[in-house]
């Protein structure tokens, strides 16, 4: 690179209470949206250059040309680790930069500045080897100060080429201020950088020999043998030579003077000081003090008073909601009537919300937007395959490592009474010889009683009902119903077809595309490439796998990109997408082709969504038997009895010989063994099934029919009518026929299944018949 007078134009990187220098290579933290996403602008870029500059205050989070250093940093990004919400990258400095214009691109999210590079002035080499050998033999004068170095820093000055290296390196790795350093940074002196870093030689040297009188003072008042009273000491004594309090976890005046200074309840004040009572009387070192001072750190940390303000801006809040999730109307209503009742009324218990509904319908993460939209702190505790009760209620402090339970671990975390509390996967909880969990719940879900929570190692109540708890769960019938009693229930169904089109346009590709460290302008997809994909690639009820096929082809034009970076955009449509997921595993429709005899579509709803039912019925000659397979659980043998029976009472009625019943066996299959079948809505379907078995009648592939049948051959309705009809409109059936008594549920099916489905009410047997035969 040529330097001098150069002006660079790259991604800017403000860095908080740190200062590069040249010569170095050193780890940077970086946790701000625009820091992250200039990181990864720069790392895309062939030469990964950035400019980093230090903030004048490290509080600012707006940043502009008079809040930062005029002169930073030109440096070569060498490797990037992602750490949860942060980037951890390792940048080589190359040289000095002045800046001269810093501008914020909105599109890009991230800062970008103007930039000269600043060359130092030439320095003889007769007065290089003079300030090196001065600087080297000041420093071995000084062993105190040697020893604070580290071993890399060591060798990094062994192999320091010149003086000015020499003096960064110092300046990194010495301890001083921000504004000492960017002042060493600024120098263009070889004389006056000299003096500064000699500066802050010595003042490691004073720092070296207050440590070492320190540590003679103690060495002095410890006895020799005792040494965690020794480095007891020894702390106590540095402490108070750089005049800081105490740490309020370890001194009881410091909790005591917390608790007089802030509103703790009157209750946990008069423990603490209980405690602490206790604690004076104990043994220095002994497990039951130190058990106390355990006790009495949580106590401390738990948010007794603090709270977030909720965001009352219904329009915000709706706007937020919105952009984050599609759909999903009812718990966005609920939400949006919450706040406004609250704004009414000034103050409110929070409801007890549960979603349920299939796998991967957004349960979880609307939790989090409705956290992000109130302006309220989020926890999640997963429940799924708790099987302990203490897990809930916390364990009693008699035993050793007990701890509280994870609601009190979670109000820790967060560290205010009010967050959004998102309990995942609550039908999932387990019971043992260790109790309910899903009993303990009971109070923590009761508005009634939960605002005094009783947690076993607290031994103190606990205010609940400024949180916002939610419950996510999959299957309702797997929560016990008083738990279930003390819930709100709304219900996130199967997305339909349009609705995944949209969140797929509107969510998935975007972020998938910024994962896969992709741009916009480099992928995109036709909407018929996205049906393709849902339609042949995936059969769920929410987009979970179909994120995961999103994200497949994102990866194949990522390898592309790395291999001929100059190939230009890339149009994924359906031969693409079979191009990059190989063969469809859902292309052939499940239903039956041609009409068959014996052969009846049903309709199922799974934990998964809905799915069509294949049932088989075939005779033969026996003793009148009934074979039922197919893994079928109680209930749906039952049906199968009830069924039989219907038919052989009005055999004739059908134009079946009576006969057959006696003389045959019947067996009555449903196909995919593996999978365990239960429930009574397939009884119509296997009476149909019968009918066209015995009757020789064939029975139309596009009709599929779900709902009870009675001895008498009545209907009774169904549940789950959405996930039957989506699931039946997926697999190309064009008629369903329904209980009468389901017509109120006909009326909130999604537009797209009403207007490409058939639907058809039936009040007893005889209708199915009629409408299901060729």
């Amino acid at each position: 690179m040529k330097k001098g007078a150069q002006v660079l134009s790259l991604p800017l990187l403000p860095t908080r209470s740190f200062v590069l220098f040249p010569s170095t290579i050193q780890p940077i933290e970086a946790g701000r949206a625009f820091s992250i996403n200039a990181i990864r602008a720069a790392h895309l870029k062939t030469d990964s250059l950035l400019f980093v500059v230090s903030q004048r205050n490290p509080n600012d989070e707006q940043v502009s040309l008079e809040n930062v250093y005029e002169v930073g940093c030109l440096c070569r990004i060498v490797s990037i680790i992602e750490r949860s919400n942060l980037l951890r990258v390792r940048v080589d400095v190359v040289e000095r930069v002045k800046l001269t214009s810093l501008t914020y691109d909105s599109e890009k999210g991230y800062y970008v500045a103007d930039g000269e590079v600043k060359e130092f002035s030439e320095v003889d080499s007769v007065t290089n080897e003079t300030i090196v050998r001065a600087l080297v033999e000041k420093l071995n004068n000084l062993p105190n100060v040697l020893s604070l170095l580290s071993k890399t820093a060591l060798n990094m000055i062994n192999k320091a080429k010149d003086a000015v290296s020499l003096c960064y390196i110092l300046a990194s790795n010495l301890q001083g201020s921000t504004e000492e350093k960017q002042k060493i940074l600024e120098c263009d002196d070889i004389n006056e950088l000299m003096e500064k870093v000699l500066v802050l030689i010595s003042g490691e040297q004073t720092k070296a020999q207050i440590e070492e009188n320190i540590a003679t003072t103690v060495r002095e008042s410890a006895e020799k043998s005792q040494k965690e009273y020794f480095l007891r000491e020894k702390l106590k004594a540095i402490k108070k030579e750089l005049g800081e309090t105490t740490d309020g976890s370890n001194s009881p005046e410091s909790i005591l003077e917390k608790l007089e200074n802030n509103p703790y309840p009157e209750n946990i004040k008069k423990k603490v000081k209980s405690e602490l009572n206790k604690l004076d009387m104990m043994p220095q070192g002994s497990l039951e003090g130190a058990l106390i001072q355990n006790y009495l750190d949580v106590l401390m940390s738990i948010p007794w008073w603090e709270k977030t303000k909720d965001d009352e801006d219904l329009i915000k809040v709706e706007k937020i909601l919105n952009e984050n999730h599609y759909g999903l109307e009812m718990p966005k209503k609920r939400i949006i009537e919450y706040l406004a009742i609250k704004k009414l009324t000034g103050n409110l218990k929070s409801p007890i919300l549960c979603f349920y509904g299939p796998p991967g319908t957004g349960k979880t993460s609307l939790g989090k937007s409705i956290a992000h939209a109130l302006g309220r702190k989020f926890f999640k505790a997963s429940l799924g395959g708790i099987s302990d009760e203490a897990e809930i209620r916390g364990h009693r402090r008699t035993y050793v490592g007990s701890l509280p339970g994870r609601i009190i671990q979670g109000m820790r975390k967060v560290g205010v009474t009010n967050p959004v509390f998102l309990l995942d996967e609550v039908d999932k909880l387990a019971s043992s010889y260790k109790g309910d969990p899903a009993s303990a719940l009971l109070e923590v879900l009761d508005p009634e009683q939960n605002h005094q929570f009783n947690d076993n190692y607290v031994e103190e109540p606990y205010d609940l009902s400024d949180v916002l708890f939610i419950c996510t769960a999959n299957y309702l019938e797997n929560i016990p119903g008083p738990l279930r009693d003390r819930l709100e229930l709304i219900q996130l169904s199967s997305y339909t077809e349009i609705e995944k089109m949209h969140i797929v346009k509107e969510h998935l590709i975007d972020k998938q595309i910024a994962l896969n460290g992709l741009k916009k302008d480099q992928v995109e997809f036709t909407d018929d490439a996205i049906k393709f994909i849902i339609r042949s690639y995936t059969r769920e009820a929410g987009v979970r796998e179909l994120e995961r096929k999103i994200a497949s082809c994102l990866r194949k034009v990522a390898v592309n990109y790395v291999k001929n970076p100059k190939i230009g955009k890339t149009i994924i449509d359906p031969d693409k997408a079979r191009e990059f997921l190989l063969t469809p595993p859902f292309e052939d429709t499940q239903k039956e082709k041609e009409p068959q005899i014996g052969v009846v579509t049903g309709l199922a709803y799974t934990e998964y969504g809905g799915d069509i039912l294949p049932i088989e019925v075939n005779y033969f000659k026996g003793k009148g038997n009934l074979i039922l397979t197919g893994h079928l659980g109680n209930i749906m043998k039952e049906s199968a009895s009830i069924a039989l029976d219907y038919v052989k009472a009005n055999a004739e009625h059908f134009v079946i010989d009576p006969d057959v019943f006696a003389n045959n066996d019947i067996h009555i299959h449903v196909p995919e063994g593996a999978v365990p079948k239960d429930g009574p809505s397939a009884g119509v379907a296997i009476a149909c099934a019968i009918i066209s078995c015995l009757s020789k009648r064939a029975v139309s592939p596009d009709v599929a029919m779900t709902g009870e049948v009675t001895l008498r051959g009545r209907t009774l309705p169904i549940g789950g009518l959405r996930e039957k009809s989506l699931a039946a409109l997926r697999s190309g059936i064009k008629k369903i026929i329904v209980p009468k008594d389901n017509k109120k549920d006909v009326d909130e099916l999604p537009v797209e299944v009403k207007e490409s489905l058939q639907i058809t009410y039936m009040e007893n047997v005889d209708d199915a018949v009629k409408e299901c035969f060729v």
